[in-house]
């Protein structure tokens, strides 16, 4: 089957050449309101970025995950490896938020929040604006030979690049080893931990690769975000989108002449000046419809408005609309789907919330020796024995803990010879303990023990265990 025409623009990546070649992107430097807005977020976000490893709420970093040591903290809550369910309903949480964000608003994320967006839109470009000028001379500056002045360009350019990378990577670090041990590392000199070295220096060049090189290629090649659209979006998504009906009418779109009403003659509104086309960092042309290489940056917004008021027409030729809005002129509303993704959302959040608040501050393991059965005593007392792990979350030491049998009356021994003890901050406290039990309070040869968790005499959890006995024959 044959692609029309008007849709071949589909079948190849706008920043490949038919021979397989990269096509370089030059976008024209945006202005205009939602650029400003744009500015505004990506500071708050940036800053964010740069100082939430060093937040520090009630001892624990802001943001860490430690993937090595299965530690994680979202929001100065620490997540243990027992707490990995909190973890992954959390995780689900943000999936789900980005999918309602994307049904009801478009690839909205990518725009405004994504950090390869922030960094390559508000601080790399920025950068190569201010030391190669815009679009035009950017193009001239590709074209000519390499010469003092291209040299001297490209090389403070690609400079500020690599540092401004090995920055990132090294709070990109902070993230996954926390932001204390980084900047012990950095007291002790980069030659006393030569492995952590090696690594941020493959950080730096991987980020330095994207922003220098592959650029846009994340959002159009590497990211499966986009591709998600075809299955989120419908007619009522709110995106960036161009008025057809306005801009082509019934003869379609004509350059602009001055006194020339166009209305009459049955051209659009669109005067095919292309600048929307020159300002998209993807390279796309937004009169095409919605396209996968589109990020909902709004650069496209601003120029064309730009245009429309010096020519004296309206704006909002391109705009946050949905197709029903453009076709059927609908004001936005919330769909079914929507309102399911919201009830999924709300009971995510209501259940993560109920264990936050049910969630101890200690984590209590107790489990029997492997290979050990039961020993069998004087005065009909059977004995187990188990070893013990105690988690404490939070960042004070646990002082006096002690441990007791609730469920059944017996005794409880720690191998130490010292029954109370200190559970460190942010640590494990472990050993071995043993659980004695006359046979007459045992009913079979397996038995649930209950068993409680003390500091400073008040309990501060409690677990179970299987206590084992011998198998009685009535």
């Amino acid at each position: 089957m044959e692609t029309p025409d008007n849709e071949s623009f589909r079948d190849s990546i706008g920043t490949v050449t038919q021979e397989g070649k990269r096509a370089w992107v030059f976008p024209k430097k945006p202005s205009g309101k939602f650029y400003k807005y744009r500015k505004w977020v990506s500071y708050f976000l940036l800053a964010f970025f740069l100082l939430a490893p060093f937040v520090k709420i009630n001892g624990n970093q802001f943001l860490m995950f430690n993937v090595l040591q299965r530690r994680f903290n979202i929001f100065g809550f620490p997540f243990w490896p027992q707490d990995f369910y909190l973890f992954v309903i959390s995780m689900l949480i943000g999936v789900v938020f980005i999918t309602l964000f994307t049904v009801a608003f478009g690839r909205i994320f990518c725009g405004w929040i994504c950090p390869q967006t922030i960094f390559m839109e508000m601080v790399f470009r920025r950068i190569e604006y201010w030391i190669e000028g815009d679009r035009g001379k950017q193009i001239k500056l590709a074209k000519q030979p390499w010469n003092a002045e291209k040299i001297r360009k490209k090389g403070l350019k690609f400079a500020i690049f690599l540092l401004i990378s090995f920055l990132i990577s090294n709070i990109f670090l902070a993230y996954l080893i926390g932001s204390d041990k980084l900047i012990q590392y950095i007291l002790d000199g980069p030659f006393s931990h030569l492995s952590t070295l090696f690594s941020l220096l493959i950080f730096t060049a991987v980020f330095y690769f994207v922003f220098a090189w592959f650029r846009e290629q994340v959002c159009i090649i590497a990211c499966p975000y986009g591709r998600l659209q075809g299955v989120l979006l419908d007619t009522k998504s709110i995106v960036v989108a161009y008025d057809h009906k306005r801009g082509e009418r019934d003869n379609g779109r004509k350059k602009w002449r001055k006194n020339e009403d166009r209305q009459a003659l049955g051209f659009g509104d669109c005067i095919d000046c292309f600048q929307c086309v020159h300002v998209c960092p993807t390279g796309i042309d937004i009169r095409n419809g919605t396209q996968l290489e589109c990020v909902n940056c709004t650069a496209c917004i601003d120029e064309c408005d730009s245009i429309m008021e010096s020519v004296n027409l309206p704006k909002g030729l391109i705009r946050y609309a949905s197709e029903d809005n453009i076709e059927k002129k609908e004001p936005f509303k919330l769909t079914a789907r929507m309102k399911g993704y919201i009830a999924v959302l709300t009971i995510l959040i209501g259940l993560l919330t109920g264990m936050l608040f049910l969630r101890n501050d200690v984590e209590a393991t107790v489990l029997k020796l492997p290979g050990q059965l039961f020993e069998h005593k004087a005065n009909n007392i059977i004995s187990n024995v188990y070893t013990y792990k105690l988690v404490n979350k939070t960042t004070n030491n646990i002082e006096n803990v002690s441990i007791k049998l609730l469920s059944h009356k017996g005794t409880l021994k720690l191998a130490s010879s010292n029954n109370n003890f200190v559970v460190p901050s942010r640590g494990i406290a472990q050993g071995t303990l043993f659980v004695e039990i006359n046979n007459a309070a045992l009913s079979g040869d397996r038995n649930k023990i209950k068993i409680g968790i003390y500091a400073n005499g008040e309990l501060i959890e409690t677990t179970t265990a299987n206590f084992l006995g011998p198998r009685s024959y009535r």
